[in-house]
């Protein structure tokens, strides 16, 4: 069945990239709302949190509705809420970035902890991959196959030994994500930071919220909190990526180098192959129906699919 928040919970921040403060509250929704994320400071601030509202995915996960209003840095939430099964949520936000807490998301999830998990009279929908769908981009790659559950594969390579070639693969529950993937934070370099700051990213950046690398080194004092985190955190990512299909998917992915861009590329990909997938109902019931409230904001030729 659906599952929802109980009650609300809320937290400050800052944002990663803004540097700007910002409030969120995490807000019970009824079944069929999935996850929507609200501008408390702009009018006509709701956006719904789906693949096709990705506008931008520079270093994060930005989505915009149709009045041009933004939300940014959502992967890391998108994935609390997946990988503890949360399918209903409204997200209130006091400015335009989801704050980066610690540059993980076990903040978040020890919010979803506190506020409590409603479980719905609405069956769960599922995304199934009938058919494989890849992308390359030369030495990108991303791939969606089909399987019996939801599988993350990743793949990373880095020049820095203190990174080097890193591999995980994960299918686990909502206590293996607390443990394995929720902890890990986001990473960055070094040489890079005065260029990002300069293109107005990174400002709220620092040795409090992500893992900065120099050279072979990592500069942050309390070390790594695993010695796969940098893989732990892509798997991390995409979760909260492909979470903007508008619930689990069934099937295998497969990244290699990659990041936010091939993530949502490869749902979109997905999305234009109508013959790549189905919506079941988690016991097993197929359905060419999309979840209540996807439909519009799928594209025309995926949602004539859907609706078939």
């Amino acid at each position: 069945m659906q599952s929802a928040l109980a009650r609300p919970v809320s937290c400050e921040g800052v944002g990663l990239h803004s540097g700007a403060p910002v409030r969120m509250t995490l807000a019970p929704a009824p079944a069929g709302t999935g996850i929507v994320f609200e501008r408390t400071d702009r009018a006509g601030g709701r956006i719904a949190a789906v693949y096709d509202r990705v506008v931008d995915t520079r270093l994060g996960t930005t989505i915009e509705n149709t009045h041009g209003v933004r939300v940014s840095t959502i992967e890391h939430l998108m994935s609390a809420f997946a990988g503890l099964g949360i399918d209903n949520a409204v997200v209130e936000l006091s400015a335009g970035e989801v704050p980066i807490m610690d540059g993980s998301a076990a903040p978040f999830v020890r919010m979803i902890e506190a506020a409590g998990v409603a479980t719905l009279g609405v069956p769960r929908r599922a995304l199934r991959v009938l058919r494989p769908v890849t992308l390359r981009d030369g030495e990108k790659l991303a791939v969606l196959t089909p399987a019996e559950e939801s599988v993350v594969e990743c793949e990373i390579s880095f020049a820095s030994s203190a990174i080097g070639r890193q591999h995980l693969q994960f299918s686990g529950g909502a206590a293996a994500y607390i443990e394995l993937v929720a902890g890990a934070r986001t990473f960055g370099f070094a040489h890079e930071i005065a260029h990002l700051r300069k293109a107005g990213l990174a400002l709220g950046g620092s040795l409090e919220n992500a893992v900065v690398v120099d050279g072979d080194s990592i500069v942050n004092p309390e070390g790594l909190r695993s010695s796969n985190e940098f893989v732990r955190h892509k798997v991390l990512d995409a979760i909260g990526d492909l979470a903007l299909a508008g619930g689990p998917i069934l099937g295998r992915f497969r990244s290699v180098r990659g990041g936010h861009d091939l993530n949502n590329r490869i749902l979109r990909t997905l999305f234009a192959n109508p013959s790549a997938f189905e919506w079941v109902d988690l016991d097993g019931t197929a359905s060419r129906a999309v979840p209540a409230g996807l439909g519009h904001e799928l594209p025309a030729r995926a949602a004539a699919a859907a609706f078939a």
